[in-house]
C-alpha cells in the first residue's frame, strides 16, 4: 500500500513550495512520508515474558496452569493422582514442543536462514543475552549525559566559509535507488521516524525525490537540519557503571542521511590516494588488526635482532576522540588533500549546527546544538576521523606511529641507549594533539619496554603534560595480550578461559539433540573465532605448552560435536598463506615490500628475511615467506 501511495504523489509540489529552501524541502518530504507510514502501516503490540523460551506457547501455558490447579487441589484433598497426570502431560508437551523447535532451527540452517538459525541457537543457550537497559529512574541523567558528551564544545560561533562555485558532485536516481535497496531493514529509525524497511521496500518510488534533495544539498553546500538531528542512546561500557565516562554515546541518526553519507563517502574514497596514511589499518580494504599487530611485532623483533638495542612502545589513549574533531581544521586538511572546496563546505555544514538529545528510557534531555566532533554512528565519521589524523606520522626514521582508528601506538627503536629521537617523538605527538584539539588521557596511556639484554638497566620514565606514564609488563593491544617478554602465555590463558566458557553453550545444544552440522557451525562461529583471533600474529611464537592448551579446547569441542574439527596448526598455516597472498597482490600495503620476489628463473619464490633469533624466525612474515616458497 505504501508503494501505491508514494507512486501517485506529485513530489514536485514539495520542491516548488519550498522556494529553493533545502530545510523546508527536506522537512516537508520527511514529514509527509512519516504521516503516510503512520496512516498505512499497522502497529502491533507484542507481549513478552522474561525467561520464556520460544517453544512455550499458549497450550503449554494452559497445561502449566492446569498442573498448578491440580497441585493445589491435591494438597487440599490428599489425592495427587490428577496432579501426576497433569505433570506427565506437561512434560510430554514440552518435549514435543522442543523437538518441533529444534526441527525449525535445523530447517533454517538448511534453508540458509542464518539469522533465524542464530536467534534459535541463542534462545536455546542464552548465549550473549542482551544486557539490561540503562535505568531511567534518574530523570536528570539524560541532561547530565548530554552536557558530559558535549564537554569538548568550544561554544564559539560556527565557522563560516566563503562562497565557492557550485559543487560538481551529483548523484543519479540509480545511485540513490541502489543505496536504498542496500539498507539494513532491522536498523533502528532515527529522529525522523522513517525506518530503513520503508526506504528499502519503496526505493523505486522515493529515489527520485531524494536524489533531487541530495543534489540540491550538495549544490548549496548545506545539509538539511532535519538530517543533522541525533538522538544519543548511552550504552554502558562495562557491567557496573560508576561515572558518566562509563557510557558510550551512540547516535541514532536519520537512515536517509546515512544513505546520503554513504554516497558521499564512496566519492571521497575514490579520489583519495591509496598511499595516504599507510599505517592507519582501520576502515580500509585488506587491512585489519592482524596487520597492525604483525607490523608492530615485526618492527620490534627486527630491531631487537641487532646488538645493544631495545624497544619502547607507548599505547596512546584519547578521550572521546571522535567528539574532539574541529570541523574548521578538518576542512583545511580536506582541501589540502584535493577535495572540491564546495564539498569541503558541505562537510563543514554537516559537522556544525547539529541538534543532539540524549534518551534514557522514557526520559529525554533538552537539545544542545554542537559545532565540534563527529557523532559516533554516522557513516562518514570514521572516514573523517582518519582524514583528520592522517598527518599524525612519525618525525624520526627510528620511530613508527601505528594506528587502528583512534588506537595509536608509538614504537620507538632504541640503539645504544640513545632515546633522544623517541622522546622528541612523544613531545611532538603531544604538540600535535594540542594543535588538533585531541585530548590525551594520560592515566590510561601505558608504556611497555621490551629489552632482552642480559644486563638490566633502569629506563627513565616518559612524561606527558607533566605526568609520568605508567610502565606495564603486559598490555591488551587490539584484543591481543602483548607482554614485555614477547611470549604468549598471558594471551593464550585468556583465550582458553574464554573458549572454555563457550563450551558450556555447546554442551547445551548437544543436550538439545541438535545435528552435528549445527553444532560444528556454532563451534566455528563462537569458539574457533576466539581461539584463532589474530592467530597469524602470535601463534608462531607460542610455546608447546600453550599450543597443547589451545588444542585441548578443540579436542573437547570435537568430542561434543561428534565431527572432525581442523587443528589450530592447520588453521594458522592456512591463514598465513592466504594473508601473504593478499598482501603481495596489494601494492599499497605497508608490508608489501617485505615480499621480494627472486629472479625470473625462480618465479613464485620470495627472498627470505635474515633472522638471528627464533622469535624473529617464527614471526608472521618470515613464516609466510617459507610457506609461499614451500607451496611453489
Amino acid at each position: 500500500m505504501l508503494q501505491d501511495c508514494f507512486e501517485h504523489v506529485d513530489w514536485d509540489m514539495f520542491r516548488i513550495a519550498s522556494d529553493n529552501n533545502i530545510d523546508v524541502y527536506a522537512d516537508s518530504v520527511s514529514e509527509f512520508i512519516s504521516k503516510c507510514i503512520g496512516d498505512v502501516v499497522p502497529i502491533a503490540n507484542i507481549k513478552t515474558f522474561p525467561n520464556q523460551k520460544p517453544w512455550i506457547d499458549g497450550s503449554i501455558r494452559a497445561k502449566l496452569k492446569a498442573r498448578t490447579t491440580a497441585f493445589n487441589q491435591g494438597k487440599a484433598t490428599g489425592n495427587m493422582f490428577e496432579y501426576k497426570q497433569c505433570s506427565y502431560s506437561l512434560r510430554k508437551a514440552i518435549k514435543q514442543a522442543k523437538r518441533q523447535y529444534r526441527d525449525k532451527v535445523e530447517s533454517q540452517f538448511n534453508g540458509s536462514d542464518t539469522r533465524g538459525m542464530w536467534q534459535g541457537l541463542q534462545s536455546i543457550t542464552d548465549y550473549k543475552k542482551k544486557a539490561s537497559p540503562v535505568a531511567d529512574h534518574d530523570v536528570l541523567l539524560p541532561d547530565k549525559l548530554n552536557n558530559f558528551f558535549a564537554r569538548f564544545e568550544d561554544n564559539t560561533v560556527p565557522p563560516t566559509r566563503p562562497a565557492t562555485k557550485t559543487c560538481g558532485l551529483t548523484f543519479t536516481a540509480a545511485n540513490v535507488r541502489k543505496t536504498f535497496k542496500c539498507v539494513n531493514p532491522r536498523k533502528a529509525a532515527g529522529p525522523d521516524g522513517i525506518p530503513g524497511r520503508v526506504l528499502r521496500a519503496c526505493a523505486d518510488q522515493l529515489a527520485g525525490v531524494f536524489t533531487d534533495i541530495f543534489n540540491q544539498s550538495l549544490s548549496q553546500s548545506a545539509v538539511p537540519t532535519c538530517f543533522k538531528r541525533a538522538t544519543i542512546v548511552p550504552v554502558p561500557k562495562k557491567a557496573k557503571v560508576t561515572e558518566l565516562n562509563d557510557y558510550r554515546p551512540v547516535a541514532l541518526t536519520s537512515v536517509i542521511m546515512k544513505c546520503f553519507e554513504r554516497l558521499v563517502k564512496d566519492h571521497i574514497t575514490s579520489i583519495l590516494p591509496d598511499t595516504l596514511d599507510p599505517l592507519q589499518f582501520a576502515y580500509r580494504p585488506n587491512r585489519s588488526t592482524d596487520d597492525a599487530i604483525a607490523i608492530t611485532l615485526h618492527t620490534a623483533l627486527t630491531h631487537l635482532d641487532k646488538r645493544n638495542t631495545y624497544v619502547r612502545m607507548l599505547f596512546i589513549d584519547y578521550s572521546s576522540a571522535f567528539n574532539t574533531i574541529v570541523p574548521s581544521k578538518l576542512v583545511i586538511k580536506l582541501e589540502t588533500l584535493g577535495l572540491d572546496p564546495a564539498l569541503c563546505n558541505w562537510v563543514l555544514d554537516f559537522l556544525t549546527g547539529r541538534s543532539q538529545v540524549v534518551r534514557v528510557g522514557n526520559n529525554i534531555s533538552t537539545p544542545l546544538i554542537l559545532n565540534t566532533g563527529a557523532p559516533q554512528g554516522c557513516v562518514l565519521s570514521p572516514l573523517l576521523y582518519s582524514l583528520f589524523t592522517h598527518d599524525c606520522v612519525a618525525k624520526h626514521a627510528s620511530n613508527s606511529i601505528i594506528k587502528f582508528a583512534d588506537d595509536t601506538t608509538v614504537v620507538g627503536l632504541i640503539t645504544n641507549n640513545d632515546e633522544t629521537a623517541y622522546r622528541e617523538e612523544v613531545r611532538a605527538l603531544g604538540v600535535w594533539c594540542q594543535e588538533n584539539n585531541l585530548s590525551l588521557n594520560v592515566s590510561k596511556t601505558k608504556e611497555m619496554i621490551v629489552d632482552f639484554r642480559k644486563q638490566e638497566r633502569e629506563h627513565p620514565p616518559i612524561h606527558i603534560e607533566g605526568t609520568v606514564v605508567e610502565k606495564v609488563e603486559s598490555f591488551k593491544f587490539l584484543g591481543v595480550h602483548i607482554t614485555d617478554k614477547l611470549n604468549w602465555s598471558t594471551h593464550t590463558d585468556s583465550v582458553v578461559k574464554k573458549a572454555q566458557q563457550r563450551l558450556f553453550n555447546l554442551r547445551r545444544l548437544k543436550k538439545f539433540v541438535l545435528s552435528p552440522k549445527s553444532l560444528t557451525n556454532f563451534y566455528r562461529c563462537t569458539i574457533k573465532s576466539i581461539l584463532s583471533g589474530c592467530i597469524t600474529a602470535w601463534y608462531g611464537n607460542c610455546s608447546a605448552h600453550n599450543r597443547k592448551a589451545l588444542q585441548r579446547v578443540v579436542r573437547t569441542a570435537q568430542r561434543i560435536t561428534g565431527g572432525k574439527l581442523p587443528a589450530l596448526q592447520d588453521t594458522y598455516t592456512t591463514r598465513c598463506h592466504r594473508k601473504a597472498k593478499k598482501t603481495i597482490k596489494d601494492n599499497n600495503h605497508p608490508s608489501h615490500c617485505l615480499f621480494t620476489p627472486l629472479s625470473s628463473r625462480r618465479r613464485g619464490q620470495y627472498r627470505c628475511i635474515k633472522a638471528g633469533t627464533e622469535r624473529l624466525k617464527n614471526s608472521f612474515y618470515l613464516k609466510a615467506i617459507r610457506l609461499l616458497n614451500s607451496h611453489h
